[in-house]
């Protein structure tokens, strides 16, 4: 009998936090499709000093309520080049202090009828969700997410056993889980330690931070840490501190794979919370009594916490509060203490992830929040900066055509065969990015992202091809100099002329990539257009006429290079012309 009551009771345990985190989920990913454009812009553009960094990674944090999605996030915008290293341990700092409004939800949760307020959020957010578009479907699982974390929370102070008042069919539980606590409470600082060990070890289980602060609050108020409210205190604290590493996994997970920026971000993430708690832990002794007093502080209505059985006079009550303080104000001080030290930090991360030797890595596309954060539409930066990284390839792969063109008499085979492992990057790059991108769209993006992700698929298969079609200029030039047959002054001089107009072509179109193109701007790309078709009726016919007294072969390779060209500037308007749709109203 008593297996199977503390089988149901851990049951709904686990049921209740099942509602949090899928209400902290639905939450967060409604947020990220309301602002996801804007929370991009802001982490991209708003991390130029120090404090706008701490102050965005702050504020995101706030909004979708889990360290762990911006930390994920911001690995992801390293590794794709968005952000550097310096700017994303400011947003790194501020996100720990923003997941700190978890544990004041939690500490609040008893200050009114959670009830009261859940069921009309999610009745407003339930017909937004059904019958609204884009920003207002978005808004309404932002609300209904809201409702189902406050009901999780509502559950969770429920579900787990009250064990302050020595309930008659808790005794035996009771007195189980206090006897493994005085004994674990018995060995000084080592207790310290042990605590701090078992809140990383919860983090590690729960993944989430949030999570594991909303259980030991509440089992804190339900007297699992004891009777004594100063004690349950230390013990809260301590707990949280581990919380603060374990949060750490989950961005170290998302930078395996990554390239070199990513995995420094996610060890400077580490670093950061280490670094912080091992100075919170060497003052314990000394940081727990200031906080416990600063509570007498604060008015009684604000810090007391009146439970369902109206008990706001028990000590416990206000160890929710001071565990909420003390987490806010340990994450405040290590952002001013450690703030000042980004760029050795920086340094040290530095050398522990060392460069890549010449040979050692190369960067592939990676869906960076697989099995860890969902970050929804977020993860599209990714394949942005990926597809920018393809199309900078082809201005390459053409400049180095030319390299070769404009050395007949040279062996470039050494040169051909780097333009062979470009085209093959290239083609390599198409398969991930559109691997990435379709895995992008299987989630619940909206229409106007899910236009952008087709374009983008567009823009990846036209860059792809006219990789394909440069190296095979470059195999012709390779055929022409194994036949030994030399163009005249005037071919190489049309050649040359049509091979510069193609060249800028394909950077003005890089340039411009994925950009919201103007009318002058496609007008521009449209009149290069026309003067490469021009240039190949051109050439081709002056090729056509020297056929009768010369080489037919080697004007027939002429004629390749010209149509090849055309090709090219055909690649290179579609890529302009699919960044201009992208921008479209859907």
């Amino acid at each position: 009998m008593i297996i199977w009551t503390t089988l149901i009771a851990i049951l709904k345990i686990l049921g209740s936090l099942g509602i949090f985190l899928y209400g902290m989920k639905v939450m967060s990913e409604g947020i990220q499709k309301a602002a996801g454009s804007g929370m991009r812009h802001a982490l991209a553009t708003m991390t130029h000093n120090r404090v706008s960094s701490v102050f965005t990674g702050f504020f995101t944090t706030s909004l979708v309520q889990s360290s762990s999605a911006t930390t994920v996030l911001v690995v992801s915008f390293v590794n794709a080049g968005l952000l550097t290293l310096t700017e994303s341990i400011g947003v790194i700092m501020g996100a720990n202090l923003g997941t700190t409004i978890t544990a004041w939800l939690v500490a609040w949760i008893g200050k009114f009828s959670i009830s009261a307020i859940t069921l009309p959020i999610i009745g407003v957010g339930l017909p937004l969700f059904f019958i609204g578009k884009a920003k207002a479907k978005a808004t309404g699982e932002t609300l209904i997410g809201f409702g189902l974390l406050f009901t999780g929370l509502a559950y969770l102070k429920k579900s787990v056993p009250d064990l302050k008042g020595g309930v008659k069919e808790n005794a035996q539980l009771q007195e189980t889980i206090q006897s493994i606590i005085e004994s674990l409470n018995g060995m000084g600082f080592g207790s310290t330690v042990l605590f701090l060990l078992a809140g990383i070890l919860l983090t590690l289980i729960v993944q989430s931070s949030s999570a594991a602060m909303a259980i030991t609050i509440t089992c804190a108020w339900n007297g699992w840490f004891g009777s004594d409210p100063y004690e349950a205190f230390k013990i809260s604290a301590a707990v949280v501190l581990g919380e603060n590493i374990g949060t750490t996994v989950t961005a170290w997970l998302a930078s395996i794979g990554a390239n070199v920026s990513a995995k420094r971000a996610a060890r400077a993430h580490f670093l950061f919370n280490v670094i912080g708690t091992i100075w919170a832990l060497a003052l314990f002794w000394a940081i727990t009594p200031v906080i416990w007093s600063m509570v007498d502080h604060f008015p009684k209505h604000i810090v007391e916490i009146k439970t369902a059985k109206g008990d706001a006079g028990n000590s416990l009550t206000i160890v929710a509060f001071a565990v909420a303080l003390f987490h806010t104000t340990f994450n405040l001080a290590n952002i001013l203490l450690l703030v000042w030290f980004v760029p050795t930090i920086a340094n040290l991360v530095q050398k522990w992830v060392k460069d890549p030797t010449e040979t050692a890595e190369v960067s592939h596309l990676r869906y960076i929040s697989q099995n860890l954060v969902d970050l929804g539409e977020l993860n599209i930066a990714e394949a942005e900066n990926a597809i920018k990284k393809m199309s900078r390839l082809c201005v390459n792969m053409f400049d180095g055509f030319i390299d070769v063109l404009e050395n007949p008499k040279k062996d470039m085979s050494a040169q051909v065969k780097a333009l062979k492992r470009i085209e093959d990057e290239s083609d390599l790059m198409m398969q991930e990015i559109t691997q990435y991108l379709v895995r992008c769209s299987s989630k619940d993006i909206g229409p106007a992202n899910a236009n952008r992700i087709a374009n983008m698929l567009r823009i990846t298969q036209e860059a792809e091809e006219c990789a394909d079609c440069i190296y095979r200029l470059v195999k012709l030039n390779e055929r022409r100099y194994k036949k030994d047959r030399q163009f005249t002054q005037e071919q190489q001089e049309a050649i040359r002329e049509f091979a510069g107009s193609i060249s800028q072509f394909i950077t003005f179109a890089d340039q411009n990539l994925l950009a919201n193109i103007s009318p002058d701007d496609m007008a521009k790309a449209e009149a290069m257009k026309k003067t490469a078709a021009t240039m190949r009726k051109k050439f081709n016919k002056s090729a056509m006429k020297r056929m009768s007294t010369g080489d037919v072969k080697l004007e027939m390779l002429n004629i390749d290079i010209n149509n090849h060209f055309d090709a090219v500037s055909n690649h290179a308007l579609h890529i302009v012309q699919t960044s201009k749709m992208m921008h479209e109203d859907v």
